[in-house]
């Protein structure tokens, strides 16, 4: 599949750090932009398929139990009372 071409601004101190890393990385500043890019969109695309994953088995009733969240709370020192 072929590349489209995408126009975007971006603040004056961002293309200088972009100019810097081209020419440090002997890479072009549209390859970093895209691998940028890219890397973004992967990990936003991560948390929204986890987030309604998440949603799915909450409205399915699909809760942590109070020993799980006690026992996962304890792990890092915090003391959950059950109220």
């Amino acid at each position: 599949m072929g590349s489209v071409s995408v126009t975007a601004r971006l603040d004056p101190e961002i293309k200088q750090a972009l100019d810097l890393l081209a020419k440090s990385t002997a890479r072009s500043k549209s390859f970093l932009i895209s691998e940028a890019i890219r890397a973004y969109v992967k990990e936003q695309a991560w948390q929204i398929h986890a987030i309604k994953e998440a949603v799915e088995q909450a409205d399915a009733g699909h809760f942590a139990s109070n020993e799980e969240i006690r026992t996962t709370f304890g792990k890092w020192g915090v003391d959950v009372q059950n109220d």
